[in-house]
């Protein structure tokens, strides 16, 4: 292996494979490994293990905005310094989505795609419901949309993944494209 992607989940993990399978890329061929690292929480001990001062590999990696101070604790615990803003850490390869890697999906494909894709899915009857509830009522498509991904388990590796699969090549969020394009 000459390269980690350093991310925070498997939902992560599911939507870069699935982009470079698009972009007809095979990272393992490639020898770069697509790390979900079961929270941000640990990215100070994966930084260590793949970076400088473990198997000094090239890193490069996603997250999600609040997690950033996880991120730059851990490349900071590394020996890497970034500069204070946000865009410092693309500096070294990590690059923030904004909200989070699902927001960024379904901007990138457009709510109403992705409306069509959950009816495809069989998914509209549990969406709908979801929608009705009184603490849903009130919020954005695109927030029900995220929610729904997340609320039941392997669901936001497996929508993650879908999103991937169907965001045309010219509209793939900025983070996801700059992550592969870094390793």
């Amino acid at each position: 292996m000459r390269a980690a992607i350093l991310v925070e989940g498997v939902s992560d993990q599911a939507a870069l494979r699935a982009l470079a399978r698009r972009r007809a890329r095979d990272l393992d061929a490639d020898g770069i490994e697509v790390v979900a690292m079961d929270g941000a929480t640990n990215a100070a001990r994966y930084l260590h293990d793949y970076g400088p001062q473990g198997r000094a590999l090239k890193l490069a990696g996603l997250f999600d905005e609040a997690e950033e101070r996880f991120f730059r604790l851990g490349l900071e615990r590394a020996g890497l310094t970034p500069g204070p803003k946000t865009e410092d850490l693309e500096e070294f390869g990590f690059f923030v989505c904004r909200t989070d890697l699902e927001d960024e999906l379904i901007r990138a494909v457009g709510a109403e795609q992705v409306l069509a894709l959950v009816a495809a899915e069989g998914e509209q009857r549990s969406f709908r419901t979801l929608q009705r509830q009184p603490a849903m009522r009130d919020k954005t498509l695109v927030h029900q949309l995220r929610r729904m991904m997340g609320g039941r388990s392997g669901g936001k590796e497996r929508w993650a993944r879908l999103l991937a699969e169907t965001v045309p090549l010219d509209r793939v969020p900025y983070p996801l494209d700059a992550v592969l394009a870094r390793v």
